[in-house]
């Protein structure tokens, strides 16, 4: 018969149980299950190999203890070699005996099958709050102790957290240490927290994606910017032979009129502005000069200053001081107001004409009109109130300083100029200050400069068809004069245009918002720059209080390769890293001193530091109270 293509599967059946006994000599011999798993399951059921002493096995076996020797401890005795002559002899057991199948002796009979459903269910012991087990010891089975036992959960969790940055008392938290908290928080307002991140105040941020984050939005517009640096060089530029004299307590003269045209409509008198700065005070002021003016009693100066030196209003310029001179070559009587640089009259900015063009008028938008008469109207109001009169209220003496922002700027010269003799009451003055109001508004909205007597009604007309109803009816009612038996004023005229005053003082809310936000961002680009400056003072210093090359020794030379760090890091292909993010980061972090970890490298990369913010953050005060003692000492060896 032929043979068949696969063996017979008796034979390659794998044997399970051990061999089969040999006789008496099966009772000197150790049972493998024995020195494999501790016991043997078929002790009692006719295993014929040897197992544990008789004696002991009356008593439980110590599983504990067992263990305790299995496992791995400290307390485990040291490996001993054993000598050269035993390690000739052969082991009796492999090192795949730990992985050997559990050792059946043969003819006991089936393996006991294994049932789940014996097997009792785990339930972790004294997890719930509130059990009758308050002392946290774990259920005692005879064995061990529960290692899951947890003790009373009132104890460990404490039913609040305390918020430290919430402001509340911390005592009154159930189960909280009354003692220590009055103790940490007793000496202090609590701590801040660290402002190691660049967090300006965002509130009035582009809605960009995350990821569009630019440089730009670590700093103030661009456009603002400009117009800011701008200024500051309006006010630091010079004339160097500009032939104007020094006068007494004002040095630096610089002219500001645009054309050198004497004009005398407004006061009666050529008059000049100049920028100057005071001596003393170290501030720039306008100065406005009454060219050929003499003064025959001065009585008005005093009582002119003394009146308004009171006013105080953001829609006025201040007038600080009013004096005479002769240091121009003549008789003149000089005001002296807040600077305001680049500023322009309203008939520079909208009726200005370049040589050599064609004038082309400027539509102004009402809303903007409106914000010009919120302005004007805040003005009149505080004047009136405090029982004086504007009396200059022309396009050629209200000044734009910044955008849509105006300002009444020749308030106090006619008072003076006029002291002896105009003879008109305060309410007259005042009622002509509506006027002027009325006809400055006018102008502005139908770009024309001057109106003759027959031309204001149909000027008045002409609004109608671009501006609304409202704001008709407050030009007409300004620059009409008041029917019999009414008084015209300034409270009657803000019960008028309410409206527009709540609108343009939320829109002066939104702006100042604005401007508190871009405040945020150079609060903290201000504190960089003080950081950056005391770095500076450290990093690259040569031989200082008797040490020499002081920066390349100590606490100086990690601070030196946190600067190159920080500043001069490189992409893989070598380009530098001008990363912004990352270096107001680094120094935002040196200067809470966070314990994050960072690792410092030399440029030959034989020298490495792994530390935290915190201390590197204490070696840079060291360093600089180092420099500051130094400071106040003085040198070595200069006594």
């Amino acid at each position: 018969m032929a043979t068949t293509r696969y063996p017979n599967t008796n034979d390659l059946r794998r044997q399970v149980g051990s061999p089969r006994s040999k006789g008496r000599e099966n009772k000197d011999t150790l049972c493998r299950n024995i020195l494999i798993y501790g016991n043997c399951r078929y002790e009692d059921q006719g295993c014929t190999f040897k197992h544990a002493d008789p004696s002991k096995a009356s008593s439980p076996p110590d599983f504990a203890a067992n263990l305790a020797k299995k496992a791995f401890n400290v307390e485990s005795p040291s490996f001993t070699p054993a000598p050269q002559q035993a390690a000739s002899k052969k082991s009796t057991f492999s090192s795949q005996a730990a992985s050997a199948a559990p050792f059946t002796p043969r003819g006991v009979g089936e393996a006991v099958q294994f049932n789940p459903a014996a097997i009792r269910e785990f339930t972790p012991q004294n997890y719930e709050a509130g059990n009758g087990n308050a002392s946290g010891s774990g259920q005692d089975n005879g064995i061990y102790s529960d290692p899951f036992a947890m003790g009373s959960l009132s104890q460990a969790l404490p039913n609040a957290q305390f918020n430290p940055y919430a402001g509340g008392d911390p005592t009154t938290l159930p189960g909280s240490n009354a003692a220590f908290f009055s103790q940490q928080f007793s000496s202090g307002p609590l701590p801040p927290p660290n402002y190691h991140l660049y967090q300006p105040v965002d509130s009035f941020r582009l809605d960009l994606q995350p990821w569009q984050r630019t440089t730009y939005d670590f700093f103030i517009p661009a456009k603002m910017r400009e117009e800011m640096q701008k200024k500051m060089f309006a006010t630091q530029q010079i004339m160097p032979n500009s032939g104007l004299p020094q006068l007494e307590r004002w040095h630096s003269l610089f002219p500001l009129d645009t054309n050198n045209r004497k004009n005398t409509t407004s006061f009666s008198y050529p008059s000049w502005m100049y920028k100057a700065k005071h001596i003393t005070k170290d501030r720039y002021y306008s100065l406005r000069r009454l060219e050929g003016y003499r003064l025959t009693n001065e009585n008005a100066i005093l009582k002119v200053m003394k009146e308004w030196k009171k006013i105080k209003n953001g829609s006025i310029v201040t007038v600080h001081e009013i004096f005479t001179t002769r240091e121009f070559g003549d008789s003149s009587l000089i005001f002296v107001y807040d600077w305001h640089p680049l500023a322009k009259t309203l008939q520079e900015h909208y009726f200005h004409v370049t040589p050599g063009t064609r004038y082309r008028p400027t539509a102004i938008p009402e809303a903007t009109l409106w914000g010009y008469i919120c302005q004007i109207t805040n003005a009149l109001k505080t004047i009136h109130s405090s029982g004086l009169a504007a009396r200059c209220l022309e396009l050629s003496k209200i000044i734009v300083t910044d955008k849509n922002r105006i300002r009444l700027a020749a308030c106090s010269i006619l008072d003076v100029v006029n002291f002896e003799t105009d003879k008109r009451t305060l309410e007259e003055l005042q009622q002509d200050d509506l006027v002027k109001f009325g006809k400055v508004v006018l102008s502005l909205a139908t770009n024309t400069q001057a109106f003759h007597p027959g031309s204001i009604a149909a000027a008045l007309e002409s609004l109608g068809t671009r501006f609304t109803t409202n704001f008709k009816e407050a030009v007409t009612w300004l620059v009409s004069p008041p029917c019999a038996g009414e008084s015209k004023s300034i409270d009657n005229f803000i019960g008028g245009v309410a409206t527009q005053m709540t609108t343009f003082f939320d829109l002066s809310l939104q702006e100042r918002d604005e401007v508190h936000c871009h405040f945020g961002r150079e609060l903290e680009n201000g504190r960089i720059a003080r950081l950056l400056m005391k770095l500076a003072t450290i990093n690259e210093r040569g031989d200082f209080a008797g040490v020499r090359d002081w920066s390349e020794n100590g606490d100086r030379y990690i601070l030196k390769l946190f600067r190159d760090y920080v500043f001069h890091q490189v992409e893989a292909d070598g380009r530098p890293a001008l990363g912004v993010g990352h270096m107001l980061s680094c120094m935002n972090k040196l200067d809470a001193g966070t314990d994050e970890m960072l690792m410092l490298t030399s440029a030959d990369n034989e020298t490495v530091f792994v530390l935290s913010y915190r201390e590197l953050k204490k070696m840079f005060d060291r360093a600089f109270n180092e420099l500051v003692k130094q400071s106040k000492e003085g040198a070595p060896g200069s006594n």
